[in-house]
């Protein structure tokens, strides 16, 4: 990633992009703790489009309040693709929102391992297309500390947004 660009300059495209289209969106966040929720929410007129956010930081709440199964969090850990595609697809469900987005990483300064380093990010996009949900998910290795790795994934994610509501 060559220039970080402002996160309230893309959260503002995004949220009138939305607001056009009359399209809603849902986030499901852990490592970015509602930065992305936050972004949106941000620009005025974004309730037109906002629906939810939910931090859901802890393996706990991605399994009570997310509805993820246990057994994908034990079988392919947190921050993997199986995980986050279900965060995508579940918040969307729940809210009936057109667009959703859902981040699981690990942004340091600890916490990472030989397979999955300080840094590794995966993000999901899920999207409401006449009755089925399609999704896809990217994993990210992000250089930087806490809140470069956090800022870098936040960017990613409402890019992310802006790419699927214009396709």
């Amino acid at each position: 990633m060559t220039k970080i660009e402002s996160i309230k300059n893309i959260s503002n495209t995004l949220v009138n992009a939305l607001i056009v289209a009359n399209k809603t969106v849902a986030t499901a966040e852990s490592c970015t703790g509602g930065w992305i929720a936050k972004s949106i929410t941000d620009i005025p007129g974004s309730s037109k489009c906002f629906l939810c956010g939910m931090v859901a930081y802890s393996d706990q709440s991605k399994k009570s309040i997310l509805g993820i199964k246990p057994s994908i969090l034990k079988d392919h850990g947190v921050v993997s693709e199986a995980v986050v595609r279900e965060m995508s697809d579940k918040i969307l469900k729940m809210n009936n929102s057109d667009l959703s987005v859902a981040v699981s990483g690990i942004a340091g300064p600890d916490g990472g391992s030989e397979d999955k380093p300080v840094g590794t990010v995966w993000i999901s996009w899920s999207m409401s297309s006449e009755g089925e949900v399609i999704s896809d998910a990217i994993k990210y290795n992000f250089i930087g500390e806490r809140k470069l790795v956090r800022k870098q994934a936040v960017i990613i994610a409402l890019k992310g947004l802006l790419e699927r509501l214009a396709s």
